[in-house]
């Protein structure tokens, strides 16, 4: 008998920490890399955020905590999901993790068994399958059959629903296509929802503040709140508030499932961080005009980004409705030969091509459900971005 578990035998790493640290090694043996392949902001974490934080410090608040959550920051969410989301939430209905990746793997674990099916959207956050397989239930993809490849309708959504079918995975804006589903879409899915009485719904907000153009923001939980029983909502505070590094992500569920939670989550983690705790209690409280400012600045890098790369050919980029993300199509660039006589079979093929004769990292489309395309963070400055556009650009010219 082996050391490593069954379960484990299928599962990948997450590519896009391992495209990350690959970018990382290479910097290291002195590559001038440019990585755009991380979803985390290059901003940093308000002043305000880090003077709550270091006054938590200071006033010895640094022992363990409730399980999941402090009651202070319960109390802040649920005011921030009573004042942004049209959500009514009591602390009992409340979930705080080690980032929002844990509020949802303890959620899956604590709600799936083997015989069990989620619905995931495509292209997909990496993680949502791999938590799936983890908790030894099926990860069912789906598609858009519309123009959009990467949006689903309640259409395509009933016709994915068996009766095996517990979850559905909902990411608006999404990761990687920045895809989002507007009030419509969501009462339409609403609608679906109703007749299927074993299905629930994960609601992953947690680019709800970044989001451009006309594009407005809803949540399932708000826009029908009378199947927020069946509704878990799930946040955080790493992206629209530049905490990535401060683990803190939460979630809003039915109490029966938020204490199973609590529970699995008293076998593993224990509480969070203490001082970060406190320091999220500062996020939701407190002024918000820099997330304005941020976005702001994604907006004016996603014009950038979409712009250079649709000037490009080969390369087609949609103009994402929100996070810091674009996921282009190479489908023009497959086929296509590099100079040594290479052929560019897969997105894999050309993200290698491009990190090796660029030294721009990204990720490749089929990490994440949907090929060929590649997904490009545009978290970064206005200059590295130009870059790296400029170094794509090249590259992309060399294939014939």
């Amino acid at each position: 008998m082996g050391l490593i578990s069954d379960r484990l035998k299928g599962l990948a790493s997450s590519p896009t920490v391992a495209i990350t640290d690959l970018a990382l090694n290479m910097r290291a043996a002195g590559r001038t890399v440019i990585g755009l392949a991380a979803g985390e902001p290059d901003f940093d974490t308000p002043q305000h955020i880090k003077d709550a934080a270091i006054a938590a410090m200071q006033d010895g608040k640094t022992k363990y905590t409730q399980v999941d959550g402090i009651p202070e920051l319960k109390e802040a969410i649920c005011r921030k999901f009573a004042r942004e989301n049209n959500i009514t939430a009591t602390p009992d209905m409340i979930s705080v993790g080690t980032g929002g990746k844990q509020i949802l793997f303890n959620a899956l674990m604590a709600s799936l068994n083997p015989s069990d099916e989620v619905i995931i959207p495509t292209p997909y956050w990496v993680s949502f399958a791999g938590i799936v397989e983890i908790c030894e239930a099926k990860p069912v993809f789906l598609g858009g059959s519309g123009a959009n490849p990467m949006k689903i309708s309640a259409e395509d959504l009933e016709v994915a629903i068996t009766p095996n079918t517990k979850w559905l995975i909902l990411n608006s804006p999404s990761n990687p296509g920045g895809v989002g589903y507007n009030v419509d879409d969501l009462l339409a899915f609403a609608d679906v929802i109703r007749r299927h009485k074993r299905l629930h719904v994960i609601c992953d907000d947690i680019y709800e503040h970044l989001t451009y153009g006309d594009f407005q923001f809803a949540t399932m939980a708000g826009i029908a709140p009378d199947l927020q029983d069946r509704i878990l909502t799930v946040n955080g505070v790493s992206k629209s508030y530049c905490m990535t590094g401060w683990r803190i992500g939460f979630g809003t569920g039915p109490v029966g499932l938020i204490k199973a939670m609590s529970k699995l989550q008293s076998q593993s983690t224990s509480s969070p961080n203490s001082i970060a705790q406190y320091a999220a209690v500062a996020a939701l409280d407190g002024p918000l005009d820099f997330i304005a400012k941020n976005r702001m600045a994604f907006a004016r890098r996603r014009q950038l980004v979409c712009d250079a790369l649709n000037a490009i050919d080969g390369i087609d980029c949609a103009h994402p409705d929100g996070a810091f993300y674009v996921y282009p199509s190479i489908a023009k660039l497959i086929g296509k030969k590099r100079p040594d006589g290479a052929v560019i079979e897969t997105d894999s093929d050309f993200v290698s091509y491009l990190l090796e004769a660029g030294e721009v990292a990204v990720v490749p489309g089929v990490a994440f459900g949907l090929s060929p395309y590649f997904r490009i963070s545009y978290a970064a400055s206005d200059e590295i971005l130009g870059d790296a556009m400029a170094r794509i650009a090249n590259v992309t010219y060399t294939l014939s």
